[in-house]
């Protein structure tokens, strides 16, 4: 009888415990204008990380095992967007392209935001040496359903090259 008790209701609580441990920390942004940084093990502590310019150039191309490819030419300086094209291959679905001539940057802090008049957004922001390059809302701007297989491209901001 108590054996079925503990099994009753330790089973579930040590479920609980388990998935709790495996969670990962959150990062915050805060009223102050800072993101918080993942704590560092040696630290343990969340530290600010301060807002900055975004200042980027690239133009690379890529392609996957698969066949998943794409470019991009971007030059960003101080947030300020004076050239991004962007061009991803889905293999079988199709591909998606990217124009700045498209649209109108609407942001530049915390992250850099362009937007188009048919709803699609592109955000940039950095993470460490990388810089991502994200798009949302941007099925009109692909063919078929490719717009579902699109990953953000990735830069590497020293080298300049992107995957």
């Amino acid at each position: 009888m108590i054996h079925r008790l503990l099994s009753r209701y330790l089973t579930p609580l040590a479920a609980t415990v388990l998935m709790a441990a495996c969670a990962t920390p959150t990062v915050y942004q805060q009223d102050t204008g800072t993101v918080m940084e993942r704590p560092s093990e040696a630290g343990g502590r969340l530290k600010p990380m301060p807002i900055r310019p975004l200042n980027v150039q690239a133009d690379c191309r890529f392609k996957d095992e698969v066949g998943y490819s794409g470019s991009a030419l971007l030059d960003v300086s101080y947030s300020e967007v004076s050239r991004f094209k962007a061009s991803v291959s889905v293999p079988k679905r199709g591909s998606c392209h990217f124009d700045l001539a498209d649209f109108e940057q609407v942001r530049k802090e915390p992250h850099v935001e362009l937007r188009a008049s048919d709803g699609c957004v592109v955000r940039m922001w950095e993470q460490g040496d990388q810089v991502t390059v994200a798009f949302a809302q941007c099925a009109s701007r692909c063919d078929r359903n490719t717009f579902d297989y699109v990953w953000p491209i990735l830069v590497d901001r020293p080298s300049g090259l992107c995957n």
